[in-house]
């Protein structure tokens, strides 16, 4: 069986029972997949390329790694935050080097790597305009695939044509906008811009899933 292994932070990573409904679309792809293909969640809240290195993380994967085995890498969220030096990475320094590392590392193992930009924030002007706020991440990320040879699927690309689509409010749908007293998990209400719910996550596999069927075509094969 061929595995498909997922390295990244929490708009990718399974959630407990105490975080529902959040959702990462990583519990998601797998149902635009046919059962040929396993899936490895590895991706993490709150980790950068930097903590995913330090925890251990990627070596977890490398060591079950085999010929034929690919693996989905998404990350920048975490790698943003200048304030914490155990994630915060340079965009043009180590976030460049550490996914030339994820790259190189898995080459070795036979397997492909293939890497994704972040997901967008959903952040809008009050005029309606959808901010970016991923910096130079995407653009590294894009030059080190580039550079590499290595697939590359623009995730903040496609989520901000979602969100532009779906506009300011009913974007909200999408993510953890949650009403007080509608979930015992979180009873207070939340106003959550980054992560997402179940249908927020289903729409975001889906747009990873055509991003796979056009720029790793011998995946396609796969999807239903």
């Amino acid at each position: 069986m061929k595995s498909i292994y997922l390295a990244g932070d929490s708009t990718m990573a399974s959630k407990e029972a105490r975080e529902y409904p959040e959702h990462g679309w990583g519990m998601m792809i797998p149902d635009f997949f046919n059962s040929s293909i396993e899936f490895i969640n590895e991706a993490r809240n709150g980790c950068s390329t930097k903590s995913f290195i330090r925890e251990g993380r990627w070596k977890k994967i490398l060591d079950r790694l085999k010929p034929g085995d690919y693996v989905l890498i998404q990350f920048g969220y975490n790698d943003e935050k200048t304030e914490d030096p155990a994630r915060y990475t340079a965009p043009e320094g180590e976030f460049r080097q550490n996914l030339e590392y994820f790259i190189v590392s898995a080459g070795e193992k036979g397997a492909v790597p293939v890497l994704m930009t972040p997901v967008c924030r959903r952040k809008f002007t009050e005029a309606g305009e959808l901010k970016m706020t991923h910096g130079a991440y995407p653009d590294a990320l894009k030059s080190v695939a580039s550079k590499q040879r290595v697939p590359c699927i623009d995730m903040e690309a496609e989520t901000a044509a979602l969100l532009r689509a779906y506009g300011p409010e009913k974007s909200t749908e999408l993510f953890m906008h949650l009403a007080p007293g509608k979930y015992a998990e979180h009873p207070d209400g939340k106003q959550d811009d980054t992560h997402f719910n179940a249908e927020g996550a289903r729409r975001i596999a889906a747009l990873a899933a055509d991003g796979i069927r056009l720029k790793v075509p011998e995946l396609a094969g796969y999807l239903k």
